[in-house]
């Protein structure tokens, strides 16, 4: 009798471990699918109704040919830099303080709210009347509209510290500055920077306001001349550059956020895997 020899089933070759599709390839994928459904559609709309890509691509580059694309947006960074890194310099200390001290949040925090929700466009006619036309008052729009969201969120996040880390600095005979500045600080910075990347869109859209009801100029000119003139596709060139720039803010943001916060860029990464 033959021997049979002992056969065994060969294990399945292990499944190779699938990359996950890299974030910035789907954005760009995205992207490249809106801009082909714009395009397509947008042929077929009234010129003085709507616009698309490719004709706004062409008023891009008569603007920066001319030179006024540059011209314009240089003026409008100037208050919204200003009005913005104002914001931060005194938003981020205040929320600290607001959630830290118990007294300081009875005496502070309805205001803090109320003026958040509070419509500011509604000011604009009466800073106008404070502080002019110029420059100061465009600072002054930017820095009310941004200011609210980081001071709220970093008071949102004071309150968020366990209240176990304070307990373990007190046991270290730790006095407030640094409980303030060692423990709840660090803890807080996620919360921080979010407040500071919200606040990007509204200083993005006080700046356009602020060139709307005060005197016109930066790239508010060029989208009020455009309207005026019914050239819709010029019109939506300082709209697309504005959107570049809150995107790239943001981006950047990210960039310091990763550097200050290191720890919160590992439990992102590890919360995606």
């Amino acid at each position: 009798m033959a021997e049979i020899a002992d056969r065994t089933t060969p294990e399945p070759p292990a499944q190779a471990s699938r990359r996950p599709t890299p974030a910035w390839l789907i954005t760009m994928l995205s992207v490249a699918v809106l801009l082909l459904l714009w395009e397509y559609f947008g042929r077929a709309i009234n010129p003085v109704f709507g616009s698309y890509p490719s004709a706004i691509a062409l008023a891009f580059v008569d603007l920066a040919r001319s030179g006024k694309l540059m011209t314009a947006l240089a003026e409008s960074l100037q208050p919204f830099l200003a009005g913005y890194a104002l914001a931060i310099v005194l938003g981020v200390p205040l929320g600290l303080v607001i959630g830290r001290f118990r007294v300081a949040e009875a005496a502070l925090g309805i205001y803090v709210t109320a003026g958040y929700a509070m419509p500011l466009v509604a000011l604009v006619p009466l800073l106008v009347l404070w502080l002019g036309l110029g420059f100061k008052v465009k600072v002054a729009v930017v820095f009310l509209m941004s200011v609210f969201p980081i001071c709220i969120n970093t008071w949102l996040g004071v309150t968020a510290v366990p209240r176990t880390l304070i307990e373990v600095g007190k046991s270290f005979v730790a006095s407030d500055a640094v409980i303030l500045r060692r423990i709840i600080l660090p803890a807080t910075l996620p919360y921080i920077m979010a407040g500071i990347r919200l606040a990007v869109g509204r200083a993005v859209v006080a700046m356009v306001i602020a060139e709307f009801f005060t005197s016109i100029s930066g790239l508010g000119a060029i989208i009020i001349n455009a309207a005026n003139n019914f050239d819709t596709a010029t019109m939506f060139v300082p709209i697309v550059v504005l959107m570049v720039l809150a995107v790239g803010l943001n981006g950047l943001i990210g960039v310091v956020e990763r550097r200050v916060a290191p720890w919160q860029a590992e439990i992102a990464g590890r919360d995606q895997s």
